[in-house]
């Protein structure tokens, strides 16, 4: 008996203790563009997928795009690099079915919190180089919640720093997706049955 209770607690468990995946992204490619309140991406592409499809992308040979816009600037300068962006705007990574990454919106959220830009220093060429890093929430594909987070390196040649305008060096976001508590609750029920199952045998 004290066996079957145990079963049936690990059966209810299961749908807390949900296995996570981690998706990652790589982008490159894109122009960083700014107004007077926000930071925006686009160009860029899917030059790698780690966790989804064959793992075959390539910057010659993409898995589709990845395009956002930051909330509204609430402090900082984006030429020095000390910017800070609410929440909000969108966040955006589409396939385009090659290398088995499913064709269609892939992600669609915002961002969830304080995004920073920051000046990461200077490069022997006297280029400028930013990061901009986030947080993001929103849904995946299969209609699921998920979150994330993202880095995106920009460099701005020449000795003037961003005034507008950067070169999406590369970037990296990482969605993290987590099975429905239904379909985890469906797998503890079938253990439970095939513990039944079993105890029914090795009493026979």
């Amino acid at each position: 008996m004290k066996r079957i209770v145990l079963v049936v607690v690990l059966a209810m468990a299961l749908p807390l203790a949900a296995f996570a995946t981690t998706i990652d992204f790589g982008n490159n490619n894109g122009t960083i563009t700014g107004t007077s309140s926000t930071l925006s991406l686009s160009g860029d592409v899917i030059g790698s997928v780690s966790g989804l499809g064959t793992g075959g992308c390539s910057v010659s040979s993409p898995c589709g795009t990845v395009t956002f816009t930051t909330g509204a600037l609430t402090s900082g300068n984006m030429m020095t690099g000390t910017s800070l962006f609410a929440a909000g705007g969108t966040f955006t990574i589409t396939g385009n079915g090659n290398d088995g990454v499913p064709s269609g919106v892939l992600f669609q959220g915002t961002f969830n919190g304080t995004t920073q830009w920051v000046n990461a220093g200077t490069l022997p060429n006297g280029s400028t180089v930013y990061d901009l890093v986030g947080t993001v929430s929103g849904t995946w594909y299969n209609g699921t919640k998920v979150s994330g987070a993202t880095t995106q390196i920009a460099v701005v040649a020449g000795p003037n720093g961003f005034t507008g305008s950067a070169t999406a060096l590369s970037g990296d976001t990482f969605i993290t997706t987590t099975p429905e508590p239904g379909t985890l609750g469906l797998l503890g029920t079938g253990l439970v049955g095939l513990a039944g199952i079993v105890r029914k045998k090795l009493k026979a």
